[in-house]
């Protein structure tokens, strides 16, 4: 199999090499993506030797691309090289491994154009549910959930019709037992260090306040197409069991594993089939506690926000995700204190009109005025 790993200067992108490198007989690499570091896209080229390399927030540059055919790699440049190397004829899978707003482009067109397409990048279907469904289905595409939360979803899935509930678990991130009068204080570096996960910056702040979990409320919905009223989320601060189904005879069914992305990377890569990972074995005997608790709403605010764009439809949840990556950004720029973030999201909702989300177009046009809206309210809040 040749796969394209988008992003694959990233966390996701680091677990996809891995797992391919335990596997040399089964899989290939075609391309490899970052956004501008050229050093670390490089070097992975150097090791993995794919025919495509992407900086798709480079332009055009002749001394990089020379370094790059050095090592027999031909390196493009820009955001549309993205969606040529996941949808060449040449790939057979992709996997979309870009955070935000910026990964959906590629996305739908590896989904336009028939691919195996492992689903790292929520966003796409927060933004695009109806659209990226829609066209995979015209197009024979397969989406298979990556998030680990989505993954076990998929695994313990069989009769979408019969269940009552669908239950994604979280951690709950480092606030998780804060006194709510010092969750304006703390800082971008607080907030990244996950107690379970290793993972981005970006995502460790969503994890922070919830909004990843927002964001995968969402994506449930499109991905398994069941109704925001069927899906539940609890805190479960452990990260063993990744999420739950419960059908409606009272069965409940869950899957568990160490917190190790690697593992759903591999069921994705591999399925039908099952793959090694090299994640650590779980020992369940050394487990001293499975704990679970219902989200404080006060604590999380970003998480009922998310539900509410969900049920407004349209372009709620694209103007919800773009509003979101604004203030998170403005936070680790030390612009923002922690708390004004789903402060900044709601007003940006407020002063939204929901607008159909049927093409491409109207989806961007929808984010780039929640981004500017977001923006402003930021500057306000600065001023004040």
């Amino acid at each position: 199999m040749n796969l394209a790993v988008l992003g694959a200067t990233g966390s996701i992108g680091a677990s996809t090499l891995d797992v391919m490198a335990g596997h040399p007989e089964r899989y290939r690499v075609f391309a490899l993506t970052a956004h501008t570091s050229a050093d670390a896209l490089l070097e992975l080229c150097r090791v993995h030797r794919p025919r495509y390399a992407v900086l798709s927030g480079v332009e055009a540059n002749l001394a990089l691309g020379g370094k790059f055919r050095e090592v027999d790699v031909e390196l493009l440049f820009g955001a549309a090289a993205l969606e040529q190397v996941a949808s060449d004829a040449g790939c057979d899978a992709v996997m979309a491994g870009i955070v935000g707003a910026a990964g959906l482009p590629s996305t739908l067109a590896a989904a336009r154009a028939g691919k195996r397409v492992l689903l790292a990048n929520k966003e796409a279907l927060v933004m695009a549910g109806p659209l990226v469904m829609r066209v995979a289905r015209e197009s024979g595409a397969q989406l298979l959930p990556v998030d680990s939360e989505h993954n076990a979803v998929f695994q313990c899935l069989s009769d979408v019709k019969a269940v009552r509930r669908i239950v994604l678990t979280a951690s709950g991130g480092p606030f998780r037992s804060l006194p709510l009068d010092r969750l304006d204080a703390v800082t971008p570096e607080q907030a990244c260090a996950h107690p379970n996960w290793v993972m981005g910056r970006k995502i460790s702040v969503d994890s922070a306040t919830m909004m990843n979990k927002g964001l995968e409320v969402i994506e449930a919905r499109w991905l398994f197409d069941v109704g925001a009223e069927r899906i539940e989320v609890l805190i479960h601060p452990q990260s063993i069991v990744h999420s739950l189904v419960e059908y409606v005879d009272g069965s409940v069914i869950a899957q568990l594993s160490n917190p190790d992305m690697r593992v759903p990377i591999a069921h994705a890569l591999a399925y039908p089939q099952r793959i090694a990972s090299g994640a650590r074995p779980l020992d369940l005997a050394a487990i001293n506690d499975l704990s679970f608790e219902r989200p404080d709403h006060q604590r999380f605010r970003c998480l009922p926000l998310a539900y509410a764009a969900l049920r407004a439809g349209g372009t709620a949840p694209a103007a919800l995700n773009a509003a979101n990556e604004v203030a998170v950004q403005a936070f680790l720029a030390g612009r923002l204190p922690f708390t004004a973030i789903a402060r900044v999201i709601e007003a940006t909702l407020e002063s939204m009109a929901v607008t159909a989300a049927d093409t491409l177009p109207e989806i961007l046009e929808a984010d780039a005025v929640a981004r500017r809206k977001a923006g402003e309210r930021i500057q306000m809040a600065r001023a004040a």
